[in-house]
């Protein structure tokens, strides 16, 4: 199950047997600029995964925000989620919906500059 709203995306799945995947999370995420890369969004993800509270905040510069996915897929991995099953939330039209929203509040064109040295 997920739930979408500007600024917010819960996920949620349960173990439907012991070896399955088990988790209830929520991304938040805003504007934030940080001194050293800029504007960009801050996201806060938090909730459980494999019945483990947890909470982990990055932030992505404005080249970077649309990856969020890898973040969040790490963090997954880091909390005992097993790599074939980290993509949580492979709901692919909440992620659009974040996707737009985020493109919305950086105010992201295409064609826009790009500062290379985020990537490195």
């Amino acid at each position: 199950m997920a739930q979408f709203e500007p600024g917010h995306l819960h996920i949620e799945r349960h173990a439907l047997t012991p070896d399955d995947v088990s988790y209830n999370v929520c991304l938040d995420y805003e504007v934030f600029t940080d001194p050293q890369k800029g504007k960009g969004i801050q996201f806060t993800m938090h909730g459980t995964l494999q019945e483990k509270d947890m909470k982990e905040t990055f932030f992505l510069p404005k080249e970077e925000a649309y990856n969020f996915a890898n973040n969040v897929t790490k963090i997954a991995e880091q909390y005992g989620i097993p790599k074939t099953h980290s993509q949580i939330g492979s709901v692919h039209k909440h992620y659009d919906m974040m996707f737009e929203d985020i493109r919305k509040q950086l105010d992201m064109k295409s064609g826009d500059p790009v500062n290379l040295e985020h990537f490195e």
